[in-house]
């Protein structure tokens, strides 16, 4: 089947056959092959995610002057859910995709028209540059600077935890353009390519021993106003909106990924006689994915409904996290040959670690406990 002759079927049980029985002639090429190290696995997974792409099924979704189907959330969700079931790695820089892509359709048609592609061809990488080291879950406080001059915004300041960042082609950052005390009223996002004159950056490398982040520094980099994702000052707005996909749909693609790591664990643990020791532990990880699947798709369904998925998207991040917690504390609950230093155990080992900070980024779990108190079940302050 080429693209030319994919088109979206309107029931979306019938996409689902349609991609599943593609899947089962070629999923297994496409999959991860268990002794690549991370480096090389990652280039698999850009591979894999143009292979999709090119194949017409990631084109699902998405509007045709991105080079999409058409179709909408629901049928992206589909697609990873599907994926994860054949035992295809959804690759780590596809979670962008829905955090980005959305937003830049909606803020930026024009600027999304030109550049997205390339980010869902997987011909390009790109990265979030919102955090910074003291404005990390309280994004208002932000102080990388953005001066307007003329139809330039000259850019000081740092960025910090920008996922895939150190191989990032563009980078989507939020920049202050208004005073120093105006909060979220005087923020702005722009599309800013990482080869620019006057940033750099420095990956960061974590507990694991994996590079999968990295801190930039902004010193007068020009950039275009044609660059702006939405107008001066709109960046809170552009923010918010993001907000909904990067709970939502990102926990839509998470769960997918969990279930996935779970059978592949299932798997591990049979091979070393410890998956019945440990049963109990699986079966409650289990649960936790299921109450973030159960999560996702009345998410998933709203957005693809047009709907605004606010302050009620908290409760998806705090259920993801827990779930994928608990999901890889079953790795540290193993016995002691998880932990030897050989190939096999390495990768999980990769994994708790990252685990630690699910909690933490994208906005920290006290912070989304609080959002959803005050907000979504509107409890007494104090």
């Amino acid at each position: 089947m080429t693209v030319s002759d994919l088109t979206v079927p309107t029931d979306l049980e019938e996409f689902r056959v349609e991609l599943r029985a593609w899947l089962a002639d070629h999923g297994p090429a496409l999959r991860v092959p268990a002794t690549l190290d991370h480096e090389a696995a990652f280039a698999h997974g850009q591979a894999t995610s143009r292979a999709l792409w090119e194949a017409g099924w990631k084109r699902v979704g998405w509007p045709a002057e991105l080079g999409g189907l058409g179709g909408g959330p629901r049928h992206r969700a589909t697609y990873y859910d599907e994926l994860s079931r054949a035992g295809i790695e959804l690759p780590d820089t596809d979670s962008s995709i829905e955090v980005i892509g959305p937003a830049m359709l909606h803020f930026a048609p024009a600027l999304a028209e030109a550049h997205l592609p390339g980010l869902l061809s997987a011909t390009e990488i790109w990265g979030q540059a919102f955090s910074e080291p003291d404005a990390g879950s309280d994004l208002a406080s932000l102080r990388t600077r953005g001066r307007v001059e003329g139809d330039e915004i000259v850019v000081d300041g740092q960025k910090v935890w920008t996922s895939h960042g150190h191989v990032a082609a563009r980078f989507l950052t939020l920049v202050r353009t208004g005073t120093a005390d105006s909060r979220h009223r005087g923020i702005s996002a722009l599309l800013i390519d990482t080869d620019s004159p006057g940033l750099v950056r420095n990956p960061l490398t974590f507990a694991s021993g994996i590079e999968e982040m990295c801190e930039s520094f902004y010193d007068g980099v020009r950039v275009p106003t044609s660059r702006l994702v939405g107008d001066i000052d709109q960046g809170w707005a552009v923010a918010m909106f993001m907000l909904q996909y990067e709970r939502s749909m990102y926990a839509a693609q998470r769960q997918a990924w969990l279930g996935l790591r779970l059978r592949q664990l299932r798997t591990y643990l049979d091979e070393h006689d410890a998956a019945g020791a440990l049963a109990p532990a699986l079966d409650a990880a289990w649960l936790q994915v299921q109450t973030v699947r159960a999560r996702a798709i009345e998410s998933v369904r709203r957005l693809h409904e047009g709907e605004v998925v606010g302050p009620d998207a908290s409760a998806d991040k705090i259920l993801l996290a827990r779930a994928e917690q608990t999901v890889f504390e079953v790795v540290r609950s193993a016995p002691r040959h998880l932990f030897a230093f050989d190939d096999s155990a390495e990768p999980w080992r990769a994994r708790w670690w990252y685990s630690r900070a699910t909690s933490i980024f994208g906005g920290a779990r006290e912070i989304q406990c609080t959002v959803v108190a005050d907000r979504v079940l509107e409890l007494p302050r104090g």
